[in-house]
C-alpha cells in the first residue's frame, strides 16, 4: 500500500461525555493530512444519563463483559454514530462508498491496564455493514494485550501535524482526562497521562451549578484558588510515577474540593489541572520550546491562562498550526484506521509502554 492515500472516517466520543466527532480526512498514514470535512453532534440529556450509568456499571465489573444495559448503549451508540456519519458525508457532497476505512474509537467505559483490559463499546461490525465500508475499532486491545497502557494513542499523529515545526514541542490534549505528546528534535515520541483534565471541572460544575461545563472559565475566574485543597490533590504518587502511564476518567474525584464555595471550587479545580501539566512537563526528555494545546480545554480561557503560569512556556491552541482543535481527535482516528490498515505501528515504547512498536485495532469488514 506504501504512500498511497486513503479517504477516512475517524469517529470519537470522550470521556467528558459531550458528544460524537465526526472527520473526513484524506492521509496516507504518514507525513500527509488533508482535512475535508467534521461535524460534531452533541448528546441529548438522556443518550448521556445512559452512557453514564453504563461507566458506572462498566466499572463495577472484574473484567468486559455483556449484559442487558451494555448491550443497549452498544447499539444506542453506534446508531448515533451512523446518523452523524451521513451527516458529515452530506456537508462534504461525497458518498460514503467513496470512503476506504473508518476508525471508530467507540466509548470508553472503563480503562483498566493494570488488570490487562480496556473497555470501548461501539459494535463495529454493525457499522461496517450497515455502510458497506470496512471499520477499524478497539484501537487499544492489542496494546493492553501486549503489556501497554493503551493511551495516549493519537502521538504518531501528532507528530504528523507538527512535521516543519521547530521542534522538541508537545502537544497537550485537554479532554475529560489530560495526555500530553513530546515529540523530540530527532522526532523521538514521548507521552502519557497528565492527569485529570476538564473531568473534574465538569463534575464539579454539575453538581454545583447543574452546568454541564464552564464555558470559557469564567465562573472559575470568579472564584480564589483555595492553595491547601490543591496541595492535598497535588500529593498523590501518581504524579511522581515515570511514564508510560495512563488514566480512567474514575481515578480523580471532586471530594478533596467539596465545601469550598462554588467558585472556589472551580477555580481550585483548574488550578489542579494546569498543575498536573507541570508536573508532567518535569517528566519529558527535555523542555519544550512551546505547548500545543487541543481538546476542549483550549476553550477555557482561565484554564489556558493558568496553563501559562504554571508551565512557564508559550501556550498556545493548535488552530497555531492551522487545525481546527475540535477536530483533532476524530481526525486522529481516521489517520490510525489507515495506519491499521496499512500495517503500521500506533503505538510506541515512549507512548504506551509496548515493549516495541505495534499496530493495532480490530478489522470488520462489510
Amino acid at each position: 500500500m506504501g504512500s498511497e492515500t486513503m479517504l477516512a472516517i475517524g469517529l470519537m466520543s470522550g470521556t467528558s461525555l459531550d458528544g460524537i466527532d465526526a472527520a473526513l480526512i484524506e492521509t496516507d498514514g504518514e507525513g500527509l493530512v488533508r482535512p475535508i470535512a467534521f461535524r460534531s453532534e452533541p448528546y441529548s440529556d438522556a443518550a448521556r444519563k445512559q452512557l453514564q450509568e453504563t461507566t458506572q456499571l462498566a466499572l463495577t465489573y472484574e473484567k468486559p463483559r455483556l449484559s442487558p444495559e451494555i448491550g443497549a448503549a452498544t447499539e444506542m451508540l453506534t446508531r448515533r454514530h451512523l446518523i452523524l456519519i451521513h451527516q458529515l458525508m452530506a456537508s462534504a457532497g461525497k458518498d460514503v462508498k467513496e470512503v476506504d476505512v473508518i476508525g471508530f474509537h467507540g466509548q470508553t467505559v472503563a480503562h483498566r491496564p493494570d488488570r490487562g483490559w480496556t473497555w470501548q463499546i461501539g459494535d463495529g461490525g454493525m457499522m461496517a455493514a450497515a455502510l458497506g465500508v470496512p471499520v477499524v475499532h478497539e484501537l487499544r486491545y492489542a496494546d493492553v494485550a501486549a503489556g501497554g497502557q493503551g493511551a495516549p494513542l493519537l502521538p504518531v499523529y501528532h507528530r504528523a501535524l507538527l512535521a516543519g515545526a521547530e521542534l522538541p514541542v508537545a502537544v497537550l490534549n485537554l479532554g475529560g482526562v489530560g495526555n500530553i505528546t513530546f515529540v523530540g528534535k530527532d522526532g523521538t515520541l514521548v507521552a502519557f497521562d497528565t492527569g485529570p483534565a476538564n473531568g473534574l471541572v465538569d463534575d464539579w460544575m454539575a453538581q454545583e451549578t447543574g452546568k454541564e461545563f464552564d464555558g470559557g472559565g469564567a465562573f472559575a475566574a470568579t472564584g480564589t484558588i483555595d492553595k491547601a485543597v490543591l496541595a492535598v490533590m497535588l500529593d498523590n504518587p501518581w504524579f511522581d510515577l515515570a511514564p508510560p502511564k495512563s488514566l480512567d476518567r474514575a481515578d480523580f474525584t471532586i471530594q478533596p474540593a467539596r465545601g469550598l464555595g462554588a467558585a472556589d471550587g472551580a477555580a481550585t479545580l483548574t488550578a489542579f489541572t494546569a498543575a498536573t501539566v507541570a508536573l508532567a512537563l518535569d517528566h519529558l526528555p527535555e523542555r519544550p520550546t512551546r505547548l500545543i494545546v487541543a481538546g476542549g480545554g483550549r476553550h477555557n480561557a482561565t484554564m489556558m491562562a493558568m496553563l501559562s503560569d504554571a508551565c512557564e512556556i508559550p501556550v498556545e491552541p493548535i488552530e497555531a498550526l492551522g487545525r481546527n482543535g475540535d477536530a483533532t481527535e476524530a481526525e486522529g482516528f481516521a489517520y490510525m484506521a489507515v495506519r491499521s490498515l496499512k500495517g503500521l505501528p500506533i503505538s510506541f515504547p515512549g507512548t504506551t509502554g509496548v515493549p516495541e512498536p505495534m499496530t493495532g485495532g480490530r478489522l470488520s469488514r462489510p
